[in-house]
């Protein structure tokens, strides 16, 4: 895979695995849905697709799964975990539940890796451009720039495992997981379906996924990286037992006085990344690593993320 560390200008990931007539296919159960803001699709390989039960049974399991998921993960919902956690103005222990601290955990383990690139503390900064629950296209000055990067730095947070907490050390400190909880969903839904023998999958929820097994055609799945710019070709790449992760920065983003601000929040700068590199894909063998990855090469754009996958033999389209 080091073959494949490359630079593609704006490169996306796009799901493909369903171009193969799948609604038509006896052997495959398809499931769609919203959850965490985006939406999921699920494409699962099994000659049980004639009975409607299976299909009942994993629409019913997957949506209660993600709705439990939701109501950790989601700064949108003013009662989930996380959410309670940053009303939490304290710097005593907040009690957390194991899912909750399993996710925090591995945040704070790329955080560490990437030297800050990936931090979950960086809520206020998010908030303060207007990329979380309220959006807005106000561009802050250095006063108020300086005053979120105060209560950013992924040091500020202690977790434990047992009993399950975390505490701050500044009381007004948030924290954010959307930039690591859609893998984290990715990685439980195709665990739920290999634990219940259905071993040949594709789970993909906004853009990170993971493919088990093969597909329909017994094959490897067929993955797309769509390139946006004119006249340049896509990639196709084939995988399996391997989750796929991207991040850009050419979808999410405002335009203010001629000038272009990505939802990509840089954490020691304080401000929306301004390098080069448009997109970021990473193939791990967890969604939810790849997950947090992909962003924090996005924070490091192409001058640092390229020695830094050279050195940590990650497989990236970049």
């Amino acid at each position: 895979m080091q073959k494949q560390i490359g630079v593609i200008l704006a490169l996306v990931l796009f799901f493909s695995a369903c171009s193969d007539n799948s609604q038509t296919q006896k052997n495959k159960i398809f499931l769609q849905g919203k959850t965490m803001g985006t939406h999921y699709h699920i494409t699962v390989i099994s000659d049980s697709y004639s009975n409607k039960a299976l299909y009942k049974k994993l629409t019913k399991d997957i949506k209660t799964r993600l709705i439990k998921i939701n109501q950790k993960m989601s700064t949108y919902q003013k009662d989930s975990e996380i959410s309670q956690f940053n009303k939490h103005i304290s710097t005593q222990w907040f009690t957390i539940s194991k899912p909750f601290f399993y996710v925090l955990n591995k945040a704070q383990q790329v955080s560490k890796q990437t030297n800050g690139a990936f931090d979950i503390t960086a809520a206020s900064l998010v908030n303060l451009w207007g990329f979380g629950p309220q959006i807005r296209f106000d561009i802050p000055n250095s006063q108020q720039i300086n005053k979120s990067l105060e209560l950013t730095g992924y040091q500020l947070v202690t977790i434990r495992e047992n009993p399950p907490a975390i505490k701050k050390t500044k009381p007004h400190l948030k924290i954010d997981l959307s930039a690591i909880a859609k893998g984290y969903a990715v990685d439980q839904i195709s665990d739920y379906l290999s634990n219940s023998g259905l071993n040949n999958h594709l789970v993909e929820i906004g853009g990170e996924l993971i493919a088990k097994g093969l597909n329909a055609n017994k094959n490897p799945w067929k993955i797309l990286i769509d390139n946006p710019a004119i006249n340049d070709e896509n990639t196709y790449i084939e995988v399996t037992n391997t989750a796929v992760a991207t991040s850009g920065d050419y979808r999410n983003f405002f335009k203010k006085s001629g000038k272009r601000y990505s939802h990509t929040i840089n954490p020691k700068t304080g401000r929306p990344v301004s390098h080069k590199l448009a997109s970021v894909t990473v193939l791990d063998q967890s969604s939810m690593k790849a997950d947090a990855l992909a962003t924090a090469l996005m924070v490091m754009g192409e001058s640092k993320a390229i020695p830094f996958v050279k050195k940590n033999k990650i497989p990236v389209f970049l």
